[in-house]
Parts: structure tokens; C-alpha cells; sequence
């Protein structure tokens, strides 16, 4: 297959789709592709099911004649979304290298596309529900969702329309099995008490002719324990009333077969009265219904797990089958319904469509779909699809009160609509025009706030704007220094978007000074070309400007500013084709409205910008260069949060003592903003000169800090790791290093060792918080470096995240830093930061990593 993705089109997803395809599709699978499309607002959505082929099952907007047609999995979207085993959104489909050689998107029938795929019932991918559109389009955030929701009821729908299928086939495979020899005989002379059996009985229960004395006892011990008391009744019953005998249950078999397996049989016969009227003789026949009733019970397992309500009946109108959608629909437990006449159970049926129907596909076979109302206690409205099989009616059915209802209130409103006044009708259109304008509003609001890519979605006004207010739209940029920008355009027909395009490239170049877009921004106010808005705007624009814009051949243009916060961001112009009928007053405050909340969502992002770089700027500001001593390499990193907010209190730090040692911190103010930033760099200045002045170890420069923050009344709370590096004469002879340190509550260090082990350094455990209580203790912990050892300390945000728990974030960083063991110091850092880090970061990260220098490297 030679299709992006293919690989996940595994073998059983092939089978279980060529499963699905044997079975023809029913009006519920069209329904649902329709709806699919309304729902996402496309012209045409498809049903498809890929095997060696992909196979239309279901369109809406498409021709009819597509069901059933099949095309080469090459050529197919709907091949690689299922091939990708995830959903495929595609905006412009022309410019996405999944799917632009495809015929379809070639052809133009698919300019943008959402698909996602088709699970059967055990997992496996058999194809995919799509929407697609002629011209480009964002899909929105909720479409992927709706889309997914939907593909679980069309998987449904063809695995109802298959299994429908294959149990019609398992039974005529059982009936003709019977008809071949599989039925046996009996004789039970009631007055005698004499049992005969047949050889086709005697092989059913496993027995020969000579092991089996005549006696019922012989033949109850050959029924199972659970079934026996059943048995008896109905034979006792069947006896005492001269009636039929019918029953269904399982025969144990005797060694050598193993140990507890059990055949299910079913018996029926009927009573004979002999000379005096009185019963005489029990005849019946008996037949193997293992095959059948494991059948069944598959069966009976996928109809449980439908979301669909289910339930069948036998000729004589018992409930056979009551899945558990149905019992939650009908309002009554299985065991309530099992056995019982639905005309007995739902007398409000009789004489109802429900009757007339379900008689009809009994009597005649045909399958009958209808929509009926059910009166109270359930007082629903129900879709239905009933069809006979060879033990009587199965019947599938939704709730579709709701849709009813809707759709009542809709002709309701209609009516009411016809019956009001011309004012009362007025007042609707312009309540109608009035909740365009609210969602319009609402959809520029949220596309807005959706991205972080203000600019792109301020490109997307155009496409919002039209053709609600306008028939095609530019929206320029106004930067810093006075340079205008044509960022989006978009026209209501598609086959104009191309020359559009092409003139809102070339439009800024071309346009005199004295043109209105330019007096709508000298003069800060909308400016509007009321008619012949071709020839007075082209007397103002050189060619090739001038050229496309009497192709697209405007009637009336009008330039409204985007401002925020006192200044001018940007315009929107919208342009009348001739024969439009003018915007409404309202729809220019409109127009008015979302351009000042796209001139503000600009003017946030250019202090938003401003803020993260401020914040950034103090940050690294506030962290030096590493020491480099001649024993030690220390390489250190930073990397800031996404969000301004979310910078200041990380930092690291690696300066030398006196004595010759170095000592390496990284620490943690809490709080995550400018305030803390400030913050941390006290913490971070109290804590080298404590250090530098005192030489103490680790614990000790802990303690001191703690008692300066106290003294000095720095109200902050932070964690910190204190560590010293120091070789003495000895540790020198040895090649070795000693590693000192003490934490406040911080994450421990990781020491990858020469043989490629990494250790967290968890030593006795870690003290108290900085900024808590200065009188607790604080302890020393030592280990020592040999050559090649690296020990990796770092802050909280590179491990803790909040789709991730922390102990997971250790433990891949323990994964991360064994599989760059080999590497120098500083691409291990690197490559920690590059595999742990997603994209934005929700925290400010530091780390410092240290190794002993070989000797011969000093």
C-alpha cells in the first residue's frame, strides 16, 4: 500500500473490514454521514471502509451511486487517515505533503479535510469518517471531538449490519446440518417407563447402545446438574397435560473427553395417548445446538457492548433478547421482559404503528424502518429498524425524543412565525441579525484567544467577516514604524480568492498617498468609498494592482482602523460587490467591534512580547558565567518559561573558595514572576558571600542563610543544594575528587557513574525549606568522583510537569542521562534540555553539570 501511514493497516483490520463490506449498509449509515456534515457545517462528508481497496459505504452531498464504488488505497485521504490509526485534519489540503499528490485534491473536489478513523469492534482500524470542503478551512478545536463521537455510531451501524448478516448465515449452515443427518430420535413408553434412543441420540450423549440401560435415570445422569431440574419440569409438564415438549440443555459428556465439557442439545417432541385417551408415549427428536448457541452467545456479547438499544422476539411475540441500552430505554430490568409477550408488556403498542410494523416484517420479510410515539410511562419517541430472522424479530431502536422535539419546536416556531405580524417578524430578523453578530463576535473572540500566534488569527478576520458583512475582505497591519502590512484576505467565491491573493500582495506597492486606506489612517477614522468603488479606487493604484482590482470589480469599500489603548494597530476593509444591498448601521459597529478587539488582542501581544523579554533579560541577568577551574568542568544551562509570568525563580551558580574548592548551587525561589526573580537574586547574593566569607561546608552555608533571611527579614521561601568540590593532596595521588552537599528541600543530584549507572544522590534524606525555620538542623553529605564521574543538578521544572508526575520525570531523566553517557558535558546538557523539554515550557529550568578533568587535561 503505498500510502502514508499504511503500515498500520494491519492484517485483521483488513479482515474485519472485508467483514463489514459483504454487508449492505443501511439508511442509519447515510444518516449519520448527513448529520456528520451538518454538524461541522461541510458540503460533503463519506463512509469508507479500506481493505485491499477503499469502499464507499455512506456520502452526504456526493452522489448516491458512490455507495458501493471502490478506488485504489493510493489515491485515497481516507486511506491515510486510517493508515495513521489517529484523526487527520487538513486545512488547506494542497499544501499538506500528506495529501496533496491525491486525486481528490488535485482534482479540487478536496481543498481541506478532517477524518478520523473506524474501529470495529475488537480495535482494529476498518476505515474512516470524513468531512471535506472544495475550499481551505480551519477546522475548530470541538470538530475533531463531534467527528469522533460520530465514528463510534457508524462503527456500530456496520458491525449491526454485518453481524445481522453473518447470524442469518450461521443459522441456514445450522438448519442445513440438520437436514444432512444431525437429528436424532426417541421413544419413551410413559407406561412401561422405557427409554429408546436412536444411534444419532446415543452418539449426542456419548454413550453406546450397550451402555445405556433405557431408564430415565440413565438420561438424567447424563444431563448437567444445572439444567436437570428444568429438564424435569418441562417433561412433567409436557406429560401431565398431554402438550409438546420443548427444551434446550447441556449433556456431560464421559471420559476419555475431558474433563467437564458439556454439549447443548435441544429436544422437542410431543405426547401420544394410547387406546384410552390416557398419555401413552413421549416421541421427539433431539439435535446437537452447541455451534448455535456459542453463536448466540457472541452474538449476544456484541449486541451487550452496542450504545444502541436492541432486543429480539420469537414467532410467537416473547422477548428473547434484551441488551442493556434497551433495558435503560424501555424503563424495565431483562428479567422483567425475557419470556413475557410485548403486547402483554407495552399494551399501548396494540393497534399502534409499533404492531403494524412489526407484523408486516414478520409476515412478509421485508425489513421496515418508521418513527413512532410510544405514550407514557415512556412517553418517547423512537426511530426503529425491525426485520425477521428464522426465530422471529429482531429490532433495533434509538431515542430520538429529543431530535422530535426540536423539530416540533422548530414547525411550532414556524407557525408562530406565519401567525405573527409583520413588526413581530421584523423583530425577529433583527434578533436573528443581532445573535449572527453576537456569534460572529464570539468566534473572533475565542479564534483570538486560541493561539498564541496573535497575527495569524488576526489574519483569519477576513474569513469571519465574509460573507456575513461584506463580500471579500483585507485586513492590514500597522507595525512600530509606520510600515503597513496586507496580512489576510478572503472571498466569498471561491473561484475570485486566487486573484484576490494575487492583488493583496501587490496592493501596498502600488498605492498612492493619497488613497482612503491611507486617510483612514492619517485621519484615525473609517472611510468609506460608497460607489463606484472600481474606478475611484484604481485612478489611486498602479498596475498590476490596478489590473486585479477590475477583476474583482468592488461596488463600495470600506476602511475601518483597528485601535487599542489610543493607537491605530492596523485596518480591515471590506468590500460590496455590485447588487449587494448595504450593511446595516448595526453591522458596521459590528465590523467596528471586531476590529477593536483584534486591535487589542495586537496590542496584547506587543506587551505580552515586551514583558517576556523584560522578565527573560532580569533572569539571565541575574546568573554568571560558571568558574572554570583546572580540576572540575562545569557547564551550565538555563532555559525560560513560555510565559512571561513564569520566569524569575530558578538559578544556578559555580564560583571558588579560597582554599582552592568550588562551590556549586542551584536553587528555587518560590513563585514564579518578576517579584521573584528579585527575590532570588537576595537569596542567590547572601548565599555567595556566606560562602566565599566563611569556607564552610555546605551545611553550615545553608544554615547561615537561612539565619541572614530570617535577620533580614526576606519574606520568601525557596529550595537550594549547596555543594563543595575539593581535592586534597591524597584525592589528588588517587585521581579522585570528594563531592560534598547538603539540600533544603531540593531535588537530589544525579551521579552517572564511568560503568554507566546512574544514582540519585538521595543521601539521609533532605532538610527543611530555606526561609521556614533557620534553627533546624542541617547534615553534610559526601561521596567520591573518579574520572569520567558527572554528577547533574537541576530544578524542579525539568522533571515535574502537570500532565506528568514527578516520579515519572525522574525516571525518564534517569533514561535521558544514561542513554547520553558517552557524550561531553556539554551536549549531555544539551540533549536533556532538548528530549525533557516540550516545546513552551510551563517553568524556568536550571542545571549545572560537573566532571573531574583527567589529569592529562588540567
Amino acid at each position: 500500500m503505498r500510502v502514508a501511514g499504511a503500515h498500520r493497516l494491519t492484517a485483521e483490520g483488513v479482515r474485519a473490514a472485508e467483514r463489514l463490506v459483504q454487508a449492505p449498509p443501511g439508511p442509519a449509515l447515510q444518516r449519520l454521514a448527513g448529520l456528520a456534515a451538518r454538524l461541522l457545517s461541510a458540503p460533503a462528508s463519506q463512509v469508507s471502509l479500506v481493505t485491499g481497496v477503499q469502499t464507499v459505504a455512506a456520502v452526504a452531498g456526493q452522489d448516491p451511486a458512490l455507495v458501493g464504488t471502490s478506488v485504489p488505497l493510493a489515491d485515497s485521504p481516507c486511506a491515510v487517515t486510517a493508515g495513521s490509526g489517529a484523526p487527520l485534519v487538513v486545512p488547506d489540503a494542497a499544501a499538506d505533503e500528506r495529501v496533496a499528490a491525491l486525486p481528490p485534491v488535485t482534482s479540487g473536489v478536496v481543498g481541506a479535510y478532517l477524518g478520523v478513523p473506524l474501529v470495529g469492534h475488537h480495535g482494529h482500524v476498518v476505515g474512516a469518517l470524513c468531512v471535506f470542503d472544495p475550499a481551505p478551512r480551519r477546522w475548530r478545536d470541538g470538530d475533531v471531538e463531534v467527528l469522533s463521537e460520530l465514528a463510534v455510531a457508524a462503527a456500530a451501524e456496520l458491525e449491526l449490519s454485518a453481524l445481522s448478516l453473518e447470524h442469518e448465515n450461521d443459522r441456514l449452515r445450522w438448519q442445513l446440518a440438520v437436514a444432512a443427518g444431525g437429528v436424532g430420535s426417541f421413544d419413551w413408553d410413559l407406561r412401561a417407563d422405557v427409554l429408546e434412543w436412536d444411534e444419532q441420540v446415543l452418539r449426542l450423549f456419548g454413550c453406546t447402545a450397550e451402555e445405556f440401560d433405557g431408564t430415565m435415570g440413565a438420561f438424567e445422569r447424563r444431563v448437567h446438574p444445572d439444567d436437570l431440574d428444568r429438564v424435569r419440569r418441562s417433561l412433567g409438564g409436557a406429560v401431565a397435560g398431554g402438550d409438546a415438549f420443548e427444551a434446550e440443555y447441556r449433556v456431560v459428556l464421559p471420559a476419555p473427553d475431558p474433563v467437564g465439557r458439556t454439549r447443548w442439545v435441544k429436544a422437542r417432541g410431543r405426547v401420544l395417548p394410547g387406546a384410552d385417551g390416557r398419555p401413552a408415549h413421549l416421541l421427539g427428536a433431539v439435535y446437537d445446538t452447541t455451534r448455535e448457541h456459542d453463536d448466540d452467545v457472541r452474538v449476544a456479547r456484541v449486541l451487550e457492548s452496542m450504545s444502541s438499544a436492541f432486543f429480539s422476539l420469537d414467532r410467537d411475540w416473547r422477548f428473547t433478547h434484551v441488551n442493556a441500552e434497551a433495558e435503560r430505554v424501555l424503563q424495565r430490568p431483562r428479567e422483567q421482559m425475557l419470556g413475557q409477550v410485548v403486547w402483554e408488556l407495552f399494551p399501548d403498542a396494540v393497534g399502534s404503528t409499533f404492531e403494524l410494523q412489526y407484523r408486516r416484517a414478520m409476515s412478509t420479510g421485508e425489513q421496515v424502518d418508521f418513527e413512532a410515539y410510544y405514550p407514557a410511562p415512556l412517553d418517547r419517541w423512537y426511530e426503529v429498524r425491525a426485520w425477521r430472522d428464522p426465530d422471529g424479530l429482531a429490532v433495533y431502536f434509538l431515542d430520538v425524543t429529543a431530535r422530535r422535539a426540536a423539530q416540533a419546536q422548530a414547525e411550532a416556531d414556524r407557525a408562530a412565525a406565519r401567525e405573527a405580524l409583520r413588526t413581530a417578524e421584523q423583530a425577529q430578523r433583527t434578533a436573528e441579525r443581532a445573535a449572527a453578530r453576537l456569534a460572529l463576535l464570539a468566534r473572533v473572540s475565542a479564534d483570538l484567544a486560541a493561539t498564541f500566534d496573535t497575527e495569524e488569527a488576526v489574519a483569519r478576520l477576513a474569513q469571519h467577516l465574509v460573507p456575513a458583512l461584506g463580500d471579500w475582505c483585507i485586513v492590514t497591519l500597522l507595525d512600530e514604524q509606520g510600515n503597513l502590512r496586507d496580512i489576510g484576505s478572503w472571498h466569498a467565491e471561491q473561484a475570485a480568492r486566487p486573484v484576490l491573493e494575487r492583488y493583496r500582495r501587490v496592493r501596498l506597492p502600488c498605492l498612492s498617498p493619497r488613497a482612503p486606506l491611507h486617510r483612514a489612517l492619517r485621519e484615525d477614522r473609517p472611510v468609506l468609498v460608497a460607489s463606484d468603488a472600481t474606478e475611484r479606487l484604481g485612478a489611486m493604484l498602479a498596475e498590476p494592482a490596478r489590473g486585479l482590482l477590475q477583476q474583482l470589480a468592488p461596488q463600495a469599500a470600506h476602511m475601518l482602523p483597528m485601535r487599542a489603548r489610543g493607537r491605530t494597530v492596523g485596518l480591515v476593509t471590506l468590500f460590496r460587490s455590485p447588487g449587494t444591498p448595504p450593511p446595516a448601521p448595526e453591522d458596521l459597529l459590528t465590523v467596528r467591534e471586531v476590529a477593536d478587539r483584534a486591535g487589542l488582542a495586537l496590542d496584547n501581544a506587543r506587551l505580552y512580547g515586551q514583558q517576556q523579554h523584560v522578565a527573560e533579560g532580569l533572569q539571565r541577568s541575574l546568573l554568571s558565567a560558571p568558574v572554570a577551574p583546572d580540576d572540575l568542568q562545569v557547564v551550565v544551562r538555563y532555559r525560560p518559561a513560555a510565559h512571561a509570568a513564569q520566569v524569575g525563580g530558578d538559578w544556578y551558580d559555580a564560583f571558588p573558595q579560597p582554599d582552592g574548592a568550588t562551590v556549586l548551587v542551584i536553587g528555587d525561589v518560590v513563585g514564579h514572576d518578576i517579584t521573584a526573580a528579585a527575590a532570588m537574586s537576595q537569596v542567590r547574593s547572601l548565599l555567595r558571600g556566606i560562602a566565599h566569607h566563611s569556607g564552610q561546608g555546605p551545611a553550615a552555608v545553608l544554615t547561615g542563610l537561612d539565619a541572614a533571611m530570617q535577620g533580614l527579614a526576606l519574606d520568601t521561601t525557596a529550595t537550594a543544594l549547596v555543594a563543595r568540590v575539593e581535592q586534597g593532596p591524597q584525592d589528588r595521588e588517587r585521581g579522585v575528587v570528594r563531592f560534598r552537599w547538603s539540600s533544603a528541600g531540593h531535588p537530589a543530584p544525579l551521579l552517572l557513574a564511568p560503568d554507566g549507572t546512574v544514582t540519585a544522590l538521595t543521601g539521609r534524606g533532605h532538610d527543611l525549606l530555606l526561609g521556614l525555620d533557620p534553627r533546624t538542623p542541617r547534615v553534610d553529605e559526601e561521596t567520591t568522583l573518579g574520572p569520567g564521574a558527572t554528577v547533574l543538578l537541576h530544578t524542579d521544572g525539568l522533571v515535574e510537569r502537570r500532565e506528568q508526575d514527578y516520579d515519572d520525570g525522574v525516571r525518564r531523566l534517569r533514561e535521558v542521562v544514561l542513554d547520553l553517557a558517552g557524550e561531553s558535558l556539554d551536549d549531555l546538557c544539551d540533549g536533556v534540555l532538548a528530549r525533557l523539554l516540550p516545546e513552551r515550557a510551563e517553568d524556568d529550568v536550571a542545571i549545572v553539570a560537573v566532571r573531574p578533568r583527567p589529569p592529562d587535561r588540567r
